[in-house]
């Protein structure tokens, strides 16, 4: 058996270490949560929407521990105060609507002597693979809704935030959820390919690499388990002429380098109309040299390490590669002190003069880095924004409602914003096409996806 092992960013130092899960203890808690799930599927939703938010409450009293936590695991600045305000948001939302979204359909044909009627019943357990990048809300987008649903929840963490899981778990047992109904597990690769091999899990949901997706696909393969796949991005924006400048520019720098870039849906290559576009180079620019980065326990640091060095080492070789193919780099990482090569410290960079030949604008970078490209119209904006394997969220800046409404029809995304970006909303649902992976969360479309329909065909007068 080897361990699990967290090495921060901060300093390089030992975080957290945790023995593999043994494969008897992992059979131990399969069964346990399989008995569990029986029992918790007859809870009335009423009740389980109680017990969800005790755990909010106790996810609450935990936070003001977990944000240095996180810090010292992925390198977030503690300024930003961890998770917590979305986390609320979206548990507060999915416990919310779940009655409405589990409740049955009755069909609206009246037939007399008949009830005909589709309920919707969980699927049993669910496995969560969450990663390091926003460890709570990537996991919670799944856990709650399925926990509400009726399910069984196995969380499997990152070994970059291994500490969160813990957090899970601690919180669930605060908030009095039955044993077995949640469970944290530290597993290797290896370990949750047999899980998923072994057909014991009802549903995956798995956020990371488009690698990491295929791995979890082919592991699950002939076992019909089902899956939601959230994976690559290079998530675009179009700024049009019309677009109120220095509004697009204060959020999409922030789009663009909160978490160091390290975000799921953070814009990754930006396209501006020619009418604006030295304007708004020159203020993004000017904004994005605010940034001070540092060590992330420090308040004064709005930007801290990448979560590990050889992620930033890929974006220091896009950047190269860029900057070789004649790209331009507005910042000089000497007005930077921390950013030092061989470590996580990288300065934040904005890139112009590049095109699609460059890795920095077509393959996933996650992290400070961004190309600014100059359209002549939406035309172009709209060929250059599909031109690529991803596609989760795209964000347009306009002031054109309708025009807003007729590109984002066009382009191949899961999400379109109109003069906002990076931004989960709990109501809608969230998905993404092509490499980007399959199946939904959130939403009462997300309560889809975590349990099946019965159908009931009763005839009472015979």
């Amino acid at each position: 058996m080897s361990d699990i092992i967290c090495i921060s960013p901060i300093d390089g130092s030992e975080v957290a270490r945790r023995p593999l899960m043994s494969d008897a203890a992992l059979a131990h808690t399969l069964v346990a949560a399989r008995a569990a799930q029986r029992e918790w599927a007859q809870v009335p939703i009423a009740e389980r929407a109680t017990a969800m938010l005790r755990f909010l409450e106790a996810m609450r009293t935990l936070n003001p521990e977990i944000v240095p936590e996180l810090a010292w695991q992925m390198g977030r600045p503690v300024r930003y105060g961890g998770e917590f305000r979305s986390f609320e948001e979206r548990v507060r939302y999915m416990v919310s609507i779940a009655e409405q979204a589990l409740a049955p359909v009755r069909l609206l044909d009246s037939k007399p002597g008949f009830e005909r009627l589709i309920r919707r019943e969980p699927l049993g357990l669910v496995l969560v693979v969450a990663p390091w990048n926003y460890p709570f809300l990537t996991a919670v987008n799944t856990i709650v809704p399925a926990l509400m649903a009726g399910n069984a929840v196995i969380l499997k963490h990152a070994a970059q935030t291994i500490l969160v899981g813990e957090r899970f778990a601690e919180a669930m047992a605060m908030a009095d959820l039955p044993p077995g109904v949640f469970s944290n597990v530290v597993l290797s690769h290896d370990q949750t390919a047999q899980l998923l091999k072994s057909g014991a899990i009802n549903h995956a949901s798995f956020t990371g690499s488009v690698a990491g997706g295929k791995a979890i696909e082919q592991a699950a393969a002939g076992t019909f388990t089902t899956l939601g796949l959230e994976l690559g991005g290079k998530d675009p924006a179009y700024v049009r002429a019309d677009a109120v400048l220095d509004y697009a520019v204060e959020n999409l720098v922030d789009g663009a380098f909160f978490n160091s870039g390290q975000s799921c849906c953070g814009v990754e290559r930006i396209y501006v109309h020619a009418d604006v576009y030295d304007r708004f180079v020159e203020r993004f620019v000017a904004q994005t040299s605010e940034y001070v980065l540092g060590n992330p326990l420090d308040a004064a640091t709005s930007l801290g390490p990448m979560a590990a060095t050889r992620f930033a080492e890929l974006v220091r070789a896009h950047t190269a590669e860029a900057l070789a193919k004649g790209a331009h780099a507005h910042l000089d990482p000497a007005a930077f002190p921390a950013d030092k090569p061989g470590t996580p410290y990288l300065a934040p960079q904005v890139l112009t003069n590049v095109d699609h030949s460059m890795r920095v604008m077509v393959e996933e970078s996650f992290g400070p880095v961004v190309g600014i490209m100059k359209v002549a119209n939406d035309a172009e904006a709209l060929a250059l924004m599909n031109d690529s394997p991803y596609g989760l969220t795209a964000s347009l800046w306009t002031s054109d409602l309708d025009a807003a409404q007729a590109l984002g029809a066009q382009i191949a995304t899961g999400t379109v914003y109109m003069n906002r970006c990076d931004y989960l909303d709990p109501g809608l649902v969230w998905t993404g096409v092509k490499d980007t992976g399959r199946g939904a969360s959130l939403s009462a479309l997300g309560y889809e996806t975590l349990t099946r329909p019965k159908s009931y065909h009763l005839r009472f007068q015979i």
